[in-house]
């Protein structure tokens, strides 16, 4: 359910008194249901417009504001601002309360998945609006809409085919909860099909048949004596993952099935291409009939670059491996490194009483404002 009555907070970035922690609660407490962020993205862009030396673009529900200084490099903030479905009753607004194990917290939907890191953005584009002509890099701030959807309503995959050149930059930091700590790059992800065919019959007489879901046994025990592969990507190990995920076959319960369908999910490093993997799954599942249904490559870390050895320095943690697929391989397909940082653990992402710690939330405005503003770490 998407349509709680609240108040529109108001997202006044002149306001002193609207901290991080502040903004981050009324950007939750607008709801933004994937499809019905019109209101989130009408006060971003509202808050954008009024901070000066920020160039504003909207497409959709999606806001681009850019710096435009003539810096020689230029780093990117993305952030969505679509959550999955409140519950019933809803889980806004947000409260903020004292956990037993996370102590101060924002709890609510949204707070992790991930206006913790919409709030850090917004918080950054006041103090870069700030620091004006003596900001370090140019920096693009991208706030986009229909990231919990199906790919193809993606705002970041429609900004990327209608203005690419406004996701141009050196690098860009994905503001996805992290708990604080970078992962770099991200697996890539491909699903597969695999057909077992036989013959229906009377299940009474199935000598007179051929059972297909008996077929696909074979399929099973390969994938479960599958040993998964660790691979190294520019100093990362990134373990993969080859899985059913999916079986069915049959048309009742009297009738032998002649038809069964296991569907088959690799999530595969960074160090190959969505065709290296398929080639690697076709191997695995040689002799059985293969067809890869979607596929998505990963994003290589480029955690080797001065950016962004600069960046995780200052975060004071060793970077991990993404093992999920993020938003970072649309900006890798689009030539620009990128790496997941944002505050909110992603275990509580998407759950009834999903919450992200106050403190990681300063903790990642402060590291990234640090970054932005300050001189190599």
């Amino acid at each position: 359910m998407s349509g709680v009555s609240v108040p529109t907070p108001s997202l006044d970035l002149a306001d002193p008194a609207i901290d991080v922690v502040e903004l981050t609660r009324r950007l939750c407490d607008i709801p933004s249901v994937s499809g019905d962020e019109q209101a989130l993205a009408d006060a971003v862009e509202a808050a954008l417009r009024a901070l000066p030396g920020l160039e504003v673009t909207r497409d959709g529900d999606a806001v681009v504001a850019r710096t435009t200084l003539g810096r020689p490099e230029r780093v990117l903030l993305a952030g969505h601002l679509d959550t999955v479905p409140l519950t019933d009753p809803p889980n806004l607004p947000v409260r903020r309360e004292q956990h037993p194990v996370d102590g101060d917290v924002l709890v609510g939907r949204g707070t992790c998945d991930m206006k913790g890191g919409v709030g850090v953005a917004l918080a950054l584009a006041r103090r870069v609006s700030a620091a004006g002509a003596d900001a370090r890099r140019d920096v693009t701030f991208v706030f986009y809409d229909h990231e919990e959807v199906e790919a193809a309503r993606n705002g970041l995959g429609r900004l990327a085919r209608n203005a690419p050149h406004l996701l141009a930059a050196d690098f860009a930091v994905l503001l996805e909860p992290s708990s604080a700590i970078v992962e770099g790059g991200c697996n890539g992800t491909l699903r597969a099909e695999v057909t077992t065919t036989g013959k229906a019959a009377h299940s009474a007489r199935p000598w007179r048949g051929r059972n297909a879901i008996h077929d696909a046994a074979p399929v099973l025990a390969r994938l479960a004596a599958y040993t998964p592969r660790e691979v190294e990507v520019e100093g990362l190990v990134f373990r993969e993952a080859l899985n059913a995920v999916l079986v069915s076959g049959g048309v009742a319960t009297n009738v032998i099935p002649d038809r069964c369908v296991v569907t088959v999910n690799y999530r595969f490093a960074p160090a190959v291409d969505a065709a290296g993997a398929e080639a690697h799954v076709r191997e695995v599942l040689d002799g059985f009939d293969v067809r890869v249904v979607d596929a998505a490559d990963g994003a290589r870390p480029g955690l080797h670059l001065p950016a962004a050895a600069d960046f995780v320095a200052r975060t004071g943690a060793a970077p991990l491996p993404k093992y999920g697929w993020t938003d970072v391989a649309r900006f890798s397909a689009l030539g620009v490194p990128a790496v997941n940082y944002g505050p909110g653990d992603n275990a509580t992402a998407h759950a009834d009483d999903e919450r992200c710690r106050t403190a990681e939330i300063e903790q990642c405005l402060q590291v990234l404002s640090d970054w932005l503003a300050g001189g190599v770490a």
